[in-house]
């Protein structure tokens, strides 16, 4: 059972958090400890691991189910460590790929986590095939032509269906980056994301998390490279009119980024009406 209301509470009405990062584990660029090290120097007080984690099907981001146990000592390990320097807690970006795998299965439930992201990051093709949509704008683009038949609305149809389907299913305490489909389709299709049936996908989206009690990410990752968040900011008074509770966090590979544009995201928030 996750812990993330206990999370929530000691974190309370402070901002030095940051619940999203990966490490050696997946596609992280450092180790552990090296991390909370860099977490500590940004000055946070509150910091969560998030590996992507396991999935049955081939991905070079993922962790391996084996990997779990040493994950998850490590976590204690560093816990002892830097107590009453920092607060530290074993999450899971765990991604979303049907019925047969999700923050739902009884696999993720085992684990035994404090929270769990739950991110669409991988797409069905027309075929039932799994195809990463994250990544590079032009690999993204080569898997439209190659895998997807060129069709980019089926893209980002299915991308938001998978993600109310796992916002559905539960098993998830936040959900991550919920329309970073729009970054790469972007890239395709300039225009596309002020498109109405794209913002209906938003709305639905929210709608969703609102039904179902669950936190929405404010994602920085891009805001450097691409001069956005994720979702982008524009959709933020929906998801504080419909009373979804956000967490914003920084999605870090490695330690230079544990808290960057976290300031950014957050005086928006506090500028907003």
């Amino acid at each position: 059972m996750t812990k993330i209301h206990d999370i929530l509470a000691a974190i309370g009405s402070g901002t030095r958090y940051n619940l999203h990062s990966h490490t050696q584990f997946c596609d992280g660029h450092a180790d552990m400890e090296t991390m909370v090290q860099g977490a500590i120097a940004a000055g946070l007080t509150h910091y969560g691991f998030s590996p992507h984690g396991p999935v049955p099907i081939a991905s070079p981001c993922n962790m391996a189910a084996s990997d779990m146990n040493a994950y998850m000592s490590e976590v204690m390990r560093l816990r002892d460590k830097y107590s009453g320097i920092i607060s530290l807690y074993a999450g899971m970006e765990v991604d979303y790929l049907g019925p047969q795998w999700g923050p739902s299965s009884p696999e993720v439930e085992s684990y035994g986590l404090e929270y769990v992201i739950g991110s669409v990051h991988f797409v069905p093709a027309q075929n039932g095939e799994y195809a990463d949509t994250d990544g590079p704008a032009d690999r993204f683009r080569q898997y439209v032509e190659s895998v997807f038949c060129g069709d980019l609305r089926y893209v980002v149809d299915r991308f938001f269906a998978q993600t109310q389907a796992m916002i559905e299913a539960g098993g998830l305490d936040i959900v991550g980056h919920f329309d970073k489909i729009g970054l790469n389709a972007s890239s395709m299709q300039p225009g596309i994301e002020d498109k109405p049936w794209y913002a209906r996908h938003i709305a639905d989206t929210i709608d969703c998390m609102a039904a179902h009690g669950v936190i929405a990410e404010i994602n920085t990752k891009a805001r450097g490279r691409h001069g956005r968040f994720f979702p982008g900011e524009r959709w933020w008074p929906q998801l504080f009119r419909a009373g979804v509770p956000v967490l914003v966090n920084s999605d870090a590979h490695d330690p230079a980024r544990t808290d960057a544009h976290r300031t950014d995201a957050l005086n928006l928030i506090e500028s907003m009406p």
